[in-house]
């Protein structure tokens, strides 16, 4: 294999990753190609060449040099066959993507549907890639919703207030239950589990009268609105409440050490991968030793261990 391309979806690591990938191509002499804006680039041919020189001074930077869009036309037969029109126009003999769920899906119909040699790397904040451990910028997500909770914690302290926080994750609760477990947080909402808003009230409103003087309650967007929650607290406790909605910073900022690592391992690892003629497969690490996990397996709905953090975050607070 002498050329390939690579494409992305957006979030800290990612960078590192296109670096690693780019770096381990040049090693072995292979052309690469970078598609800008994702695979709507992909359709409209946008593309733009790397080398190692293009990619120097880019492994602490968050977000993606080669930009990023939400793709429709990919999403159309005509779309999809225009992408693989542009792989063949350009002599791409193989395609690395690195994203979440839908960059996945989207990989998978190139591997299955028109047989384009495509490997993905995981990168995406909410950690919800099947049988892979753990995804690139996940874990610098949960550090940075930290980082503003626990400023948010000295504010609801002080006041003694109750904040209501929203982080990202619209169908997993991965962020959520990590922050609210290393934050030491009283309650967390997320969308794999069923939660009655009458009975937190009630644990806060017990909490109140034994002299508890302030409470955060983290929600997954995936599960409540933070103002929709609050509102509940405030009209059957009648204790003030505040709200705080973490929104896209999540998704932002230099990549912490561990997904620069993990960046690293797994870019170098899906050229490898190509190389050696594999295709419709997810790089990932198991027992801490690069591996592969077929693509059709990863985009399925992954389960996170729930109960034993919940217990956890109960019995500590």
């Amino acid at each position: 294999m002498k050329k390939i391309g690579i494409l992305t979806r957006d979030c800290a690591g990612i960078n590192a990753a296109i670096r690693a990938v780019v770096r381990t191509a040049c090693h072995y002499n292979m052309e690469i190609l970078g598609i800008r804006r994702g695979y709507e680039g992909l359709v409209n041919g946008e593309l733009v060449k790397l080398d190692r020189l293009s990619v120097s001074g880019i492994l602490n930077r968050g977000g993606t040099i080669l930009k990023t869009d939400r793709s429709k036309k990919f999403h159309t037969e005509a779309g999809q066959e225009q992408a693989v029109q542009t792989l063949k126009e350009n002599n791409i003999e193989g395609l690395i993507v690195v994203g979440g769920n839908g960059s996945m899906t989207a990989a998978h119909i190139l591997a299955s549907k028109y047989n384009i040699p495509t490997i993905g790397i995981p990168a995406t904040i909410d950690n919800d890639i099947s049988d892979v451990e753990l995804t690139i910028g996940a874990d610098t997500a949960v550090n940075v919703a930290i980082e503003a909770l626990d400023k948010i914690r000295d504010t609801a302290t002080s006041l003694e207030r109750i904040f209501v926080v929203e982080v990202m994750g619209r169908d997993c609760g991965y962020i959520a239950l990590q922050v609210a477990l290393a934050g030491g947080c009283e309650e967390v909402m997320i969308p794999e589990k069923d939660f009655d808003v009458g009975k937190i009230c009630e644990e806060i409103s017990e909490g109140n009268k034994k002299g508890k003087i302030s409470w955060i309650v983290i929600v997954a967007e995936g599960r409540a609105k933070a103002d929709d929650v609050a509102q509940t607290i405030v009209l059957t406790t009648g204790l003030e409440t505040r709200v705080a909605v973490l929104g896209y910073i999540q998704r932002g900022g230099s990549p912490t050490a561990t997904d620069r690592i993990l960046a690293a391992r797994l870019g170098s690892h899906a050229v490898e991968v190509l190389r050696s003629g594999e295709t419709d497969k997810c790089v990932c690490l198991k027992g801490n030793r690069p591996d592969t996990v077929p693509l059709e397996k990863a985009i399925q709905p992954k389960q996170i261990e729930i109960e034993e953090y919940y217990r956890l975050i109960k019995i500590l607070t």
